[in-house]
């Protein structure tokens, strides 16, 4: 996923939900910001940034690898906190439950 220092709220919420989708999915995330121009004079803006984005989904992933700059990008790893076996086995449980009750609401 990849992030600017300068993203506005709307396109932040954008960018965590799709996050949260793929941390629920039992998936890694690998997240980058990237620097432009004077932007690189300020990386404690992107630090905050990815500190926020680890904050929101905490209670679905842990940070794996810290953020960490390399030139004009600074990344930052999140895993999931269940592993994808258990993840997909909890979408198909949850799939079929809904699949259960859409046939019991067209029998009645």
């Amino acid at each position: 996923m990849r992030l600017t220092p300068k993203i506005e709220n709307h396109d932040y919420e954008t960018k965590r939900s799709a996050v949260e989708k793929f941390l629920k999915g039992g998936d890694k995330v690998k997240i980058t910001m990237k620097f432009r121009g004077r932007e690189q004079t300020r990386p404690e803006l992107g630090f905050k940034l990815l500190q926020r984005l680890a904050e929101d989904v905490k209670e679905i992933a842990f940070v794996e690898f810290a953020p960490k700059q390399e030139g004009r990008q600074m990344t930052m790893v999140l895993g999931p906190t269940k592993k994808k076996t258990e993840a997909v086995a909890e979408q198909k449980a949850a799939r079929a439950a809904k699949e259960k009750a859409a046939e019991e609401a067209a029998a009645q």
